[in-house]
């Protein structure tokens, strides 16, 4: 049974691209194409791929414990430094374009 209408990939075909390692969508998407045209298959997709076993995934859960994720283990996230204003880099002055600043 097709999945994606768009690229004519079955079911089979997604299956084949879980077993081959794909744990997301986005995955299958970047082995196949399916679902990056007009997306009505991405929702089969997630539920043909479920929660089930992925070796990526196992490898991910097991690095994260509690109190580990965020800046150094602390289990918080980094704060924005109050000096630089939100949607700024840092050390490139606004309206210079990159090919003016070389």
């Amino acid at each position: 049974m097709y999945v994606c209408s768009c690229f004519g990939i079955t079911e089979k075909q997604v299956k084949e691209h879980a077993d081959a390692g794909a744990c997301t969508p986005r995955q299958i998407a970047s082995a196949c194409k399916a679902g990056t045209d007009c997306g009505g298959c991405v929702r089969a997709i997630q539920a043909m791929l479920g929660r089930g076993a992925c070796p990526r995934r196992e490898l991910l859960d097991r690095k994260r414990t509690p109190g580990t994720t965020g800046d150094a283990g602390t289990g918080t996230a980094p704060e924005a430094d109050p000096g630089i204003a939100p949607g700024t880099v840092p050390g490139v002055t606004p309206g210079i374009r990159l090919s003016e600043a070389a």
